[in-house]
Formats: structure tokens, C-alpha cells, sequence
């Protein structure tokens, strides 16, 4: 009788739930899996060998790429870390502005995450809710950067420039009549505040709206309740962070244990789980959503009734405004040293992380004193977790796997950096 062997089967990197170019090498007993083996590098963007060859302005759009969810959320750790090496004090009012932008940053990262994981599962609606959310806060984006998804919008010393005044306006077309631009147009005749402000109030009802969906529904439930346990302990050892670490009932958030920006100034929870499965993580990162929401409204109270500088007023650091630039020859010769030359970073090492949407992402810089980062090394959350999948997927089914990768929310810029 010939011997019973496991089977082994290639997960991806082109299968539609891989997340990217994940690939897994799983060892299957039937449909019971074994052992998962994560094959990374397929997508390599090479950020950290980039950046040596890359002034510290340079080097800010890499890290819109890293992961390409939480854009603004990575070129924070990193400009945090060039500010500790320049020793420069950031502007109060970039500081809330920074926080705003996180906290829009970590909605937007969450309603990708929940639209894609159902998707995963297979419940088709609340990718459609959650992409109708995402759109606007794309529009606020795009108001203050003029991108999208890569707005490179935070700088070393503050941010590129204040909110705007007025939100862009849907015009009339072919397949818009005057009377649907009206009715899109309804919240956007205010400042970006305004916007921002009549977003906060609608969305606990959209994530109300979710939740109906999702929470009590007896599929989802079966597919993520005990799916991918990871115990309190296990979770620490594993150098977890963020929702996969608060999923498995330990409350350490970088926001409220090492304060940054102004975090110590606002008031906000840190959701907790309770079992460290899948569905525990799924339940943290709603009301994660609901939390960031609060902290949105409050930088929005405080930013309305403050005005100042958004930048820090030293320029080695940052460019001067357009105007004196055009009418001073010693603010002209700042500006061309500073975009052709680049600042130039004192001697020493620094580490700077925020609680990104994922968890902890921080940045390690090294200076030789030039005007390029002598070292630059990533310490990206996603990469982190993926190790894990190994221990989170033995003795589950096959279509568990899908479940655990959409429960950890990867995304592969930043491990394949």
C-alpha cells in the first residue's frame, strides 16, 4: 500500500485573497492545514537602501508607499525621527493637524480592512459601504495635498501647508445634472473643517450601518469566532502591535503608553478583546473607527478656534514662504539649498513610532551628519504578524487561512520593504 503523504499546495501570490503578493506554501492533511510557510520578496520596493541615496526630503514620498493604506501614518514616524535628530520643535497647530490627519488615516485604513476582509469571507455589500466612506476621506486628502492616496504631506518641522479654505466642488458634466452636483455639493460649500466636521457626524450612523451587516450575522460569526486564537502571551512574545496585540486582551496603545504630538491632550478609549480570535480583532478595529472619530472631532474644535504657524520657521528645515522667496534674495537662496542640497542632519542615531492603524510603526535613522540618512531600517507591524500565520492557521480548514490573513490586515509595501 503506497504511503499517505500531505499535501502541498501554493497559496497565491495571484489568488485574489492574497492580499498583494503574499505567497504561502501550505502543507495540507485533506483540507486540515498543517503547516503555512510565507514566501516573502515577491514585491520588494527596497525603501531602506533607497533612502541613503535620498535627501531627508526625498525620502518622505517612500514612505506614502510603504503601506499604501496608511499613508500619512508612515510619513509621521519618519519625520518624527528627522525631528528628533534636528532637535526642531513642531508648530502646536501642525501638531493637531498631524493628529486629525492620522485619525482620518486610520478610518480610512480600517474601512479598507473591514470592506476587504468580508470580501475575503464572502459578504459582497460592505465593500461598497465602506469604499462610499473612504471616498470622502480621500476628498480631504486631496484638499490638502492635491493626491489622493500619495500625499506626502507631512514634512520634517510641520506640515506642507495650512487647511484650506474652501473644499473642491463637483461641476456639471455629461453624466452629472446640475440638480445631482447640488446634492453632492451639499456639505462642500464650507473650509475643509466644515467638511471634516459634517463627516464626524455621519459616520457612527455608517458604522452602525456595518455592523447590522456583520457583528450578529450568524456566516460571519461562524467564520470568525475561534478562528486564529492568539493568547495574551503569545501575542507579546510574537512582537505583536496595534489590534492584533489589543484583539488578544492586552491594552498597550503607543497613543496613551509613550504620548507623541498632543494624544495626552485629547480623550479617547482603547478597545480591548477578551478570547484573541478573529472575530475579537474584527470587533477592536470597529470601534477603533468610533474612537478615531471622537479624536477627529476634538482636533476639529481646537483647530477652529486656533490659528497659527504650520511650519517651523528655521530655514535649513523648511522652505520659505512662495512669496518672501520671490521677493528676498536670502529667502530665494534658502529655497534653492534647501530642494537642491537638502538639509543637512546633525550626527547621531534616532527612533520615532506611532500607533499606526496596523500597529507599531517605527523608523530608525541613522545621521553622519550629510544630507542623506546614513542608515534607514523600518520596523513595519505587518511584518511582524505574517510570522504568526503559521501558528494562527495549524489545524484550521483551508478557507480558514483566508480569514486569518484578512484578520491581520497585511499589506505587503511594508513587509517586502
Amino acid at each position: 500500500m503506497s504511503e499517505i503523504k500531505n499535501y502541498t499546495l501554493n497559496f497565491g501570490p495571484q489568488h485574489p485573497s492574497a492580499h498583494g503578493v503574499l505567497r504561502l506554501v501550505l502543507e495540507l492533511d485533506g483540507e486540515v492545514v498543517q503547516r503555512a510557510d510565507p514566501h516573502i520578496g515577491l514585491l520588494h520596493r527596497g525603501t531602506e537602501k533607497l533612502a541613503e541615496h535620498k535627501t531627508f526630503i526625498q525620502s518622505l514620498p517612500y514612505m506614502d508607499r510603504l503601506d499604501y493604506v496608511s499613508m500619512m501614518a508612515n510619513e509621521h514616524a519618519y519625520c518624527m525621527a528627522v525631528e528628533k535628530l534636528l532637535g526642531v520643535e513642531v508648530p502646536i497647530r501642525a501638531q493637531y493637524i498631524r493628529v486629525m490627519f492620522d485619525e482620518i488615516t486610520r478610518i480610512l485604513n480600517h474601512l479598507l480592512w473591514i470592506g476587504a476582509h468580508a470580501l475575503d469571507v464572502g459578504a459582497m455589500a460592505v465593500f461598497l459601504y465602506a469604499f462610499r466612506e473612504r471616498e470622502d476621506l480621500m476628498d480631504c486628502y486631496e484638499a490638502v495635498s492635491g493626491a489622493r492616496l500619495h500625499a506626502a504631506y507631512y514634512r520634517p518641522g510641520g506640515v506642507y501647508r495650512d487647511l484650506p479654505d474652501r473644499m473642491p466642488q463637483y461641476k456639471p458634466s455629461k453624466v452629472r445634472s446640475a440638480k445631482k452636483v447640488d446634492e453632492l455639493n451639499k456639505n462642500r460649500h464650507g473650509s475643509l473643517l466644515d467638511f471634516i466636521d459634517d463627516f464626524t457626524k455621519r459616520f457612527p450612523k455608517y458604522v452602525d450601518e456595518y455592523e447590522t451587516l456583520l457583528t450578529d450575522n450568524r456566516i460571519w460569526k461562524q467564520r470568525l469566532v475561534d478562528i486564529g486564537i492568539v493568547s495574551p502571551e503569545r501575542a507579546l512574545s510574537m512582537g505583536f502591535t496595534g489590534p492584533m496585540l489589543r484583539g488578544s486582551g492586552i491594552a498597550w496603545d503607543l497613543r496613551k503608553k509613550q504620548p507623541y504630538e498632543v494624544y495626552d491632550k485629547l480623550d479617547f478609549d482603547i478597545p480591548v478583546g477578551t478570547n484573541g480570535d478573529s472575530y475579537d480583532r474584527y470587533l477592536v478595529r470597529v470601534e477603533e473607527m468610533r474612537q478615531s472619530n471622537r479624536i477627529i472631532q476634538q482636533c476639529v474644535q481646537w483647530l477652529r478656534a486656533n490659528s497659527g504657524p504650520v511650519m517651523s520657521d528655521n530655514h535649513k528645515i523648511a522652505p520659505p514662504k512662495r512669496v518672501d522667496m520671490k521677493s528676498n534674495m536670502e529667502e530665494l537662496i534658502h529655497h534653492f539649498k534647501l530642494f537642491t542640497e537638502g538639509m543637512h542632519v546633525p550626527e547621531g542615531e534616532a527612533y520615532a513610532a506611532v500607533e499606526h492603524p496596523k500597529g507599531e510603526f517605527g523608523i530608525y535613522v541613522v545621521a553622519d551628519g550629510a544630507n542623506k540618512p546614513y542608515r534607514l531600517k523600518i520596523r513595519a507591524p505587518g511584518f511582524a504578524h505574517l510570522q504568526a500565520l503559521d501558528e494562527m492557521a495549524r489545524g484550521h480548514m483551508l478557507a480558514d487561512v483566508v480569514t486569518i490573513i484578512g484578520t491581520q490586515d497585511i499589506v505587503f509595501g511594508e513587509i517586502d520593504r
